[in-house]
C-alpha cells in the first residue's frame, strides 16, 4: 500500500521551501557546535547533554513550526504511531552493521583493541550519538532528500541529498577526498533509503545512532575523523582503502560494501511497498508539492 504523505496546502518552489527550513534549522547546529565547544569549562558529559538535548529537541521544535507553517501539514516525518519500534529496528540495524564491519575488520588483522573502558564511558557517546542523528536526519533527509525528491523524483533525491551529505562531512577533521566519497555512497543512500521505507526519520534516527554508537562508543575508533572513547580503546592498521586511515572506519571499503548492501535491500524494500516517487513533471503536476 503507498501512504505517502499528503502534499501541503501552500504551494511554494522548492528552493524556497529548502532556504525556510535551512534558516530554521542551521541554527540548531550553531547552538549544538557551541554546546561541544563547553566540554573544557563544564566537562564531557554536561557538554554532551547539552548538546544532545539542543540538536534533538531543537531539531523537532523548528522542523515541526516550519512544515506546519510553511507547507501548511501535519508533521508525519515525526509521527508517534510505530515511532518506538522504527526507532529500535533502526538502533538495532545500525549496532548489528558496524559490529559486522569491524568483526570483519579484526578478522583480517586491521582492527585491535588496545585498551578497555568503563560503561561510564559509554554515556557521552550516547547522548553524542543520539543528537548528532536527529538534527543530520532531520536536515538531510527530512528536509533536502523529501523537498528534492517531490520536484525530481527519487533518484535525484538520493543523488543530491547523498552528496550534501559526503560533503557536509569534507570540514570535519581528518577528512579525505575517499572518505567524503564513501559518506555519499554508504551513509547518504542508506539512510535516505531507511526514510522513504516508511516515510518517517525514525528508522534513519536509529540506523544513524546505532551506527555512531557501536563505532566510537562500544569499539573506541573514529567516528567521521573525531576521536573518541568508549567500552573499548580501538586501533585501525593497515592500508587506508581497508581501514579508512585516520578518517576511521567510514572511508573503509568494507564498510561501504556492507552499507550498499543494506541500502540495496531498504530500496529494494521501499520499491515493493510503492514508495518510489516520480518527477513532478512526469507527473503532469502543474507546480510543486513536497512528497
Amino acid at each position: 500500500m503507498n501512504d505517502l504523505p499528503k502534499p501541503p496546502t501552500r504551494r511554494r518552489p522548492p528552493w524556497l521551501l529548502v532556504l525556510i527550513a535551512l534558516a530554521f534549522l542551521m541554527p540548531v547546529f550553531g547552538l549544538q557546535g557551541v554546546a561541544m565547544g563547553l566540554k573544557a569549562k563544564i566537562g564531557a558529559l554536561p557538554s554532551a547533554a547539552l548538546a544532545a538535548t539542543i540538536s534533538a529537541l531543537g531539531a523537532w521544535a523548528a522542523y515541526t513550526f516550519y512544515v506546519r507553517r510553511f507547507e501548511g501539514r501535519p508533521v508525519t516525518e515525526f509521527g508517534r504511531r510505530g515511532a518506538l519500534r522504527e526507532l529500535a529496528a533502526g538502533l538495532f540495524l545500525g549496532l548489528a552493521l558496524f559490529t559486522a564491519v569491524i568483526f570483519t575488520l579484526s578478522a583480517l588483522g586491521s582492527y585491535r583493541v588496545t585498551g578497555l573502558g568503563t560503561a561510564q564511558a559509554l554515556v557521552v557517546p550516547v547522548l553524542l550519538s543520539i543528537g548528532a542523528a536527529v538534527i543530520e536526519e532531520t536536515v538531510f533527509r527530512g528536509v533536502l532528500f523529501r523537498l528534492v525528491e517531490a520536484w525530481g523524483g527519487t533518484w535525484t533525491g538520493l543523488a543530491v541529498s547523498s552528496a550534501l551529505f559526503g560533503l557536509g562531512h569534507a570540514m570535519n577533521p581528518q577528512a579525505t577526498l575517499i572518505g567524503v566519497v564513501a559518506i555519499v555512497f554508504e551513509a547518504g543512500i542508506m539512510l535516505a533509503a531507511a526514510f522513504m521505507l516508511t516515510r518517517r526519520l525514525w528508522l534513519a534516527i536509529g540506523l544513524h545512532a546505532g551506527w555512531n554508537l557501536a563505532e566510537g562508543g562500544i569499539f573506541g575508533v573514529r567516528v567521521s575523523g573525531l576521536p573518541s572513547r568508549g567500552l573499548l580503546s580501538g586501533e585501525l592498521v593497515g592500508p587506508e582503502w581497508l581501514t579508512g586511515g585516520q578518517f576511521g572506519a567510514e572511508a573503509s571499503l568494507v564498510a561501504v560494501a556492507f552499507c550498499v548492501v543494506l541500502g540495496g535491500i531498504l530500496l529494494a524494500m521501499a520499491a515493493r511497498r510503492g514508495r518510489f516517487v516520480r518527477p513532478s513533471w512526469r507527473r503532469g503536476e502543474p507546480s510543486f508539492e513536497p512528497a
